[in-house]
């Protein structure tokens, strides 16, 4: 990467049947300041600049750096589909083409080809329906990395992490533990830190019960796990808040005096994120070695084929790739 003008984004199109070939040309139209290089099927982004109705140039990728990019232009490492795609109808037989594309963007940031990967959506239930358990970029990514990492979803005026993703909302309980706290708020502040500059960052920690416990009237796991973690790091010099009543932790009063949020489960913070800044919204994969930043929706099977599907949420992940990229030291 010495020498490079332009940081070098790996841009993975996720489900052949879904939008994600046809979001990534037309991403490629506009005048970003970044490399960008699709891992894809060059057939498949030529269909989709089609049903779009944008024009595209397609070049191989010969791993240089670049000062500048022509709007319309586009970079591909070929990764061949083993079908071709039928908009709206999602083919086992391309399970393999997704996770090859997952692999070499890992591989690549990992080996510094590549600043960061941004990645559209996938269809979860195809790969395994292909005999591959899977369960998530965030884990994959997880795995190839060697990494513990956590999820995080931002948006221009809020960052919410989760030390629990997609887990049934009876098995939540059991699964905030005090290690598994530990891990993710260090991770959390880790991140803060290294990756959006913040030198000393101020987390609100959720409580998991209405009204955080209310002093143990309606549960206990604020008393008995969150509240001596939070004092445990606190001695460790982390500025932490809470644990908090969600139900008020979002007024702007709280988000004064907090950089991000830690939430106990997905939808106990995520309804507000997305109903201010749904299709500003951004998801961030944080303890990897490497950036990683998604669309925070899905594979839009319905709207595949028509090039009608909204762009934002894949211009704001890519932007804010190219922002953690140029801020963020090499480790």
């Amino acid at each position: 990467m010495t020498g490079a003008r332009l940081p070098r984004l790996a841009v993975t199109t996720g489900e052949p049947a879904g939008v994600g070939a046809e979001l990534v040309v037309r991403l490629a139209q506009l005048p970003l300041p970044a490399t960008l290089v699709a891992l894809s099927d060059r057939g498949l982004l030529q269909r989709a600049a089609v049903r779009c109705g944008v024009n595209i140039e397609l070049d191989d990728d010969d791993g240089s750096a670049a000062d500048s990019r022509a709007p319309g232009t586009l970079r591909v490492q070929q990764v061949a589909l083993g079908a071709r795609e039928v908009p709206g109808q999602p083919d086992t037989r391309n399970a393999g083409h997704v996770l090859a594309t997952l692999a070499m963007a890992a591989d690549g940031c990992m080996a510094g080809r590549y600043a960061a990967v941004v990645t559209a959506p996938l269809q979860k239930a195809t790969i395994n329906e292909a005999g591959v358990a899977f369960r998530g970029h965030t884990e994959f990514f997880a795995e190839r990395a060697h990494a513990e990492v956590v999820m995080m979803l931002a948006s221009p005026t809020l960052r919410v992490a989760l030390a629990t993703t997609h887990l049934p909302l009876a098995a939540v309980p059991a699964a905030i533990t005090a290690p598994l706290l530990t891990r993710t708020l260090r991770i959390v502040h880790a991140e803060l830190h290294r990756k959006f500059g913040l030198d000393a960052p101020r987390i609100a920690v959720l409580g998991l019960n209405p009204h955080a416990g209310e002093g143990g009237h309606i549960g206990r796991e604020e008393l008995d796990t969150i509240m001596p973690v939070l004092a445990a790091l606190r001695s460790e010099g982390m500025q932490l808040l809470g644990p908090l009543p969600a139900d008020t932790a979002f007024i702007p009063a709280q988000r004064a005096r907090y950089d991000a949020v830690l939430a106990m489960y997905h939808d106990q913070a995520l309804p507000v994120l997305k109903s201010e800044a749904f299709d500003g919204t951004v998801n961030l994969t944080l303890g990897l070695p490497f950036i990683r930043t998604s669309v925070d929706h899905g594979t839009a099977l319905d709207l595949a084929g028509s090039g009608t599907a909204s762009v934002a949420s894949l211009v704001a992940a890519t932007r804010m790739a190219i922002e953690l990229a140029t801020r963020t030291p090499t480790p």
